[in-house]
């Protein structure tokens, strides 16, 4: 059995969105196969989405831009390494495509009952109505969200989370931030000072898909929302 933290400590817990809540690999995957499918590109699941990371994470750590034109970036980028150009159609339409991506089956029911015993905030790498059709997903109406178009920065900026702190009044012992990326997150949250936990979604799988390789040290790690919610907030 994992280490149970103590989570009378925490009055709020924030939530990274895009592979924590919403299935991005899935979301990413579905919206790319047509792409890569008019150009004849045949390649691995796991080979497009390292792919992607590696695109995303670039552009995202230079001057802001829009998630859309993030993931338009990215895309390109994806496209040179598989030898092939979309066109601007297919770039646009890959970039509005987070209001696709669906929910994992347990997030909205985890949300539902952690809500009973916390506050909840996200802090997300996306535009503000990208992430709004999401949260129409996720079923809840969180208390505190901040967007990267908000901070105009993208983690592992630690701006975001610096935003939220300034937005909750709360320090950061108060805070107990949930996610997937340890790249994204769990580093820029450690050297902050907050506890996290690891929802390790891709556990049983190799690599980091659509993450860039990170290393750190979560203070509780979960294969899901279900496992969290039952931990926090058992019925």
């Amino acid at each position: 059995m994992p280490p149970v933290l103590d989570f009378e400590r925490f009055d709020v817990l924030t939530f990274d969105c895009y592979g924590t809540l919403i299935d991005w690999e899935t979301g990413l995957l579905e919206a790319l196969r047509p792409v890569l499918a008019a150009h004849g590109v045949g390649a691995a699941d796991d080979a497009v989405l390292e792919a992607f990371a590696r695109y995303e994470a670039a552009v995202e750590a230079g001057s802001y831009r829009p998630y859309r034109e993030v993931l338009g970036a990215a895309l390109r980028g994806v496209g040179e390494d598989l030898g092939f150009e979309p066109s601007e159609d297919e770039v646009e339409r890959f970039g509005g495509s987070v209001v696709d991506w669906p929910a994992f089956p347990d997030s909205a029911a985890a949300l539902a009952r952690l809500h009973t015993r916390f506050s909840l905030g996200v802090i997300t790498n996306c535009d503000d109505d990208l992430f709004a059709a999401s949260a129409r997903r996720l079923g809840t109406t969180f208390d505190a969200v901040v967007t990267a178009q908000q901070a105009r920065r993208y983690k592992p900026n630690p701006r975001p989370f610096e935003l939220m702190f300034e937005r909750l009044g709360l320090p950061p012992k108060r805070v107990l931030h949930v996610a997937q990326s340890l790249f994204h997150d769990h580093v820029p949250a450690k050297r902050l000072g907050l506890t996290t936990v690891w929802i390790d979604r891709r556990h049983g799988q190799a690599g980091f898909g659509a993450t860039p390789p990170a290393s750190a040290t979560p203070d509780l790690t979960v294969p899901d929302m279900a496992a969290l919610a039952d931990l926090a907030a058992p019925a």
